[in-house]
């Protein structure tokens, strides 16, 4: 039996094209094993939208390469959207790696394995224009209770800080069919939560000619499957419609829970950064949220220290999170990218200055949490049982409708039994920063 060793870095996005590669190489003979050194095959697939992403791929992969000099027999494989965006630039600075596969090619893994010789090779279209079908072989490396159905490739968004329509390519939509057989075939083996990802899940359907758009999908998979939590991640703020919010109203299958990445407030940096709105755009779509879904936890992201921002920018955003009090806000201090229209604004923001803002939103944003957060104590909610808590073996760990997996807090259960896979009541007993505790109900 031939070995592999799987290191998937980066987004839920690109998790998916692991868990892919994962079923080709299992349907061509390999099983993973823990230890790198057990491997014959050592995968890293890799992120290449942020430099300090890059930097961690590339240390990745001189760590596993140290297995290969210990056992020239091992092969060292490198995919992914660092290598869609730098191409034939990896094979001077990375010697160690056997073969680079971009992101069009990886559906041909097993082939451009097999084929290795002796030389290095890079496989590579540029941009990709690949789209995941259901028929594609997928081996999930989440639990088994959990899984993401990427509904789109690529992107036709053209913000100016972002490369991912120059790696990922332009927007292309999946069918409505090809997605529910998909769902169906993971709500047979046992999926509990599907979450939708998308680089921009409202833009779905824009390139088909059905008709079909995210609340369409939506109600089919709500007819089609049983699955009972649907999450939905990553949508454009001005595309969010009041059909979706009502669909979300009636089904409660469909969490009440949005992640919509608002970037920033002001609306001069906004425009730097080509966000087709502006903050009164942002107050309205957050006060129709909780016209149509009051109790929805929503989850946005913030980049301080853009090119041009101010400190009344600043001063902006600050006022507007302590008035909205949103559930979840990821905070990130700008980097330039090379290649990207925001790299050459004026009036870059010094790192010191980036960090000191940053620190003034994790500050405020850490208090606003703990206050939502208590509005749960006393209350039951439906939880889903992750298994034992990562903290403690004595403590079971899941999350709310309000909690989505690997960026937002957890329910440390702390009374009663449950299985991995299981929704259960508990009664919430503590709230901290980020946290919940409680018992399991009877």
């Amino acid at each position: 039996m031939k070995t592999l060793h799987l290191v998937s870095l980066g987004c839920a996005k690109n998790l998916v094209d692991s868990e892919m590669m994962l079923g080709l190489l299992d349907a061509g003979g390999y099983s993973v094993v823990a230890n790198p050194a057990d491997a014959d095959l050592l995968l890293v697939n890799t992120c290449g939208f942020l430099q300090s992403a890059v930097e961690e791929a590339v240390d990745e992969i001189l760590a596993l390469a140290e297995y290969t000099r210990n056992d020239p027999a091992k092969k060292l494989v490198v995919t992914g959207c660092m290598v869609q965006r730098y191409g034939k630039e990896l094979q001077a600075e990375l010697p160690e790696v056997d073969l680079f596969v971009g992101l069009d090619d990886e559906a041909r893994i097993n082939e451009l394995i097999e084929n290795l010789g002796a030389d290095q090779v890079i496989a590579l279209n540029d941009p990709s224009r690949f789209l995941f079908t259901h028929v594609s072989p997928r081996k999930l490396s989440t639990p088994s209770f959990r899984s993401y159905l990427k509904i789109t490739e690529g992107c036709d968004n053209r913000c100016t800080y972002c490369m991912i329509p120059s790696i990922r390519g332009d927007l292309r939509s999946r069918s409505v069919d090809d997605l529910v057989k998909e769902a169906k075939h993971l709500a047979g083996s046992g999926v509990q939560e599907l979450t939708l990802i998308a680089q921009d899940l409202t833009a779905y359907g824009d390139d088909l000619c059905t008709g079909d758009n995210l609340v369409s999908l939506l109600k089919s998979l709500l007819a089609e499957t049983d699955i009972p939590w649907l999450r939905l991640l990553y949508l454009y703020p001005v595309s969010t419609s009041d059909e979706l919010l009502q669909l979300m109203a009636d089904d409660p299958r469909i969490v009440p829970y949005l992640d919509i990445p608002f970037q920033h407030v002001s609306d001069a940096v906004l425009q730097r950064m080509n966000r087709r709105y502006g903050r009164r755009d942002l107050e309205n779509l957050i006060g129709r949220i909780r016209s149509y879904v009051p109790e929805c936890a929503i989850r946005t992201t913030m980049l301080v220290g853009f090119p041009g921002e101010t400190e009344h920018d600043i001063a902006e955003l600050l006022d507007c999170m302590s008035r909205w009090q949103l559930d979840h806000i990821g905070v990130f201090p700008y980097e330039n990218e090379a290649g990207s229209m925001a790299a050459g604004l004026s009036n870059q923001v010094a790192t010191e200055e980036k960090q000191t803002r940053y620190q003034q939103v994790m500050k405020l944003q850490a208090e606003i949490s703990r206050k939502k957060l208590h509005q749960y104590v006393g209350k039951l909610e439906p939880v889903l049982v992750e298994g034992i808590s990562r903290e403690t073996d004595l403590l079971l760990e899941g999350r709310t409708r309000f909690q989505a997996p690997d960026i937002d807090g957890c329910v440390y259960l702390n009374e009663g039994t449950a299985s991995p896979g299981d929704i259960v009541q508990v009664h919430i007993t503590e709230a901290h920063i980020y946290d919940l505790v409680g018992g399991i109900s009877d």
